[in-house]
């Protein structure tokens, strides 16, 4: 399987990475990062990962990126200092529209719980940590919402968003699966 990961130079990225190659029987993974050097080296010599370096906003690059892959995978997620240009919803548009391109029809990204879903119910420690999210990060606020929205438009890609609270570094824990509100 031929997956493309976006944003695996971070730490998600890189974990990402590392589970589809000891997870998914004969991997070969594309990274796509603006900043190839921040790869671990054991990542960047190893024979089944292409490193491929550009920006977001690069559809020539994305596309030879896109190139025979199956699947695109998306650890992409805001910077400090969020600009308020939306750079991760017009990412997110130039990489749709290359995907469309090469019949690249599988999404799976990381989001967050401000990408909100009819399914979910009221809750109030999500309420909160959303409300200051929303008040102390807005511009970031703002993309996440609006990335989630173009994503979810998208009736002929086979997507997933995985809405992820809080991520830490340290030993695996047990992971809760379900919408937000519900015991699952």
């Amino acid at each position: 399987m031929r997956l493309l990961i976006l944003g695996g130079t971070g730490p998600s990225g890189i974990l990402l990475i590392r589970q589809v190659l000891t997870t998914v029987p004969s991997p070969f993974v594309v990274v796509y990062a603006r900043n190839p050097s921040k790869l671990p080296t054991d990542l960047s010599s190893n024979s089944s990962v292409q490193i491929i370096e550009g920006q977001l906003d690069d559809a020539e690059k994305l596309s030879q990126a896109m190139e025979a892959v199956d699947a695109v995978l998306s650890a992409l997620g805001p910077a400090q200092n969020h600009p308020a240009d939306k750079p991760l919803t017009r990412g997110y548009t130039t990489i749709i529209q290359v995907m469309h391109e090469h019949k690249v029809n599988r999404l799976i990204v990381l989001g967050t719980a401000s990408i909100s879903d009819p399914n979910d119910r009221f809750s109030i420690p999500f309420y909160l940590m959303v409300s200051t999210v929303k008040t102390i990060a807005h511009t970031a606020y703002e993309d996440i919402v609006a990335f989630g929205d173009l994503i979810r438009a998208q009736d002929d890609l086979d997507w997933t968003i995985v809405r992820v609270p809080v991520l830490r570094d340290g030993e695996k824990t047990d992971v809760q699966a379900g919408y937000i509100g519900q015991v699952g």
